[in-house]
């Protein structure tokens, strides 16, 4: 599992943007003295082994978000929720588990990536005492 966390650390802090690829450098947004982290990609980028032990499917149709919450330089556990929406309008609920390691605590949930298309995000976290809303558009492309 400490392999899990090395990759999706490094997926979430250091990946540059290749939108050939569905990736994109890691997003933040911070709430006072609180930072949440998120990134998304497609599941292919996981080794198997570790897609396995995060109880994640590996697919070039399968999507992952990554949320972690940061405050005072330590993981917080929370709450995570959120939606994708397609240009539809069609909404589909994410699904987060709560992944907790060594000195990081994490958020993962799938979703379909069909076919090439912009969706929307929707997540929903809670910090200090309330819920916030981080809300952005994702080009998606389906792995090779």
């Amino acid at each position: 599992m400490g392999r899990l966390l090395s990759f999706l650390l490094t997926a979430c802090l250091s990946v540059t943007a290749v939108a050939a690829d569905a990736i994109k450098a890691e997003r933040q947004e911070v709430f006072g003295d609180t930072t949440v982290h998120y990134s998304t990609f497609i599941s292919t980028f996981l080794q198997p082994d570790i897609a396995k032990a995060a109880q994640l499917v590996r697919s070039k149709h399968q999507g992952v978000i990554n949320v972690s919450v940061v405050k005072a330089g330590k993981p917080l556990v929370t709450q995570v929720s959120g939606t994708i929406t397609d240009l539809t309008s069609k909404s589909v609920p994410l699904e987060f588990k709560q992944i907790n390691e060594p000195g990081a605590i994490y958020y993962l949930a799938q979703y379909p990536v069909e076919q090439q298309e912009t969706r929307t995000f929707k997540i929903e976290v809670g910090v200090n005492g309330k819920t916030e809303t981080i809300s952005f558009n994702q080009e998606l492309f389906p792995g090779e």
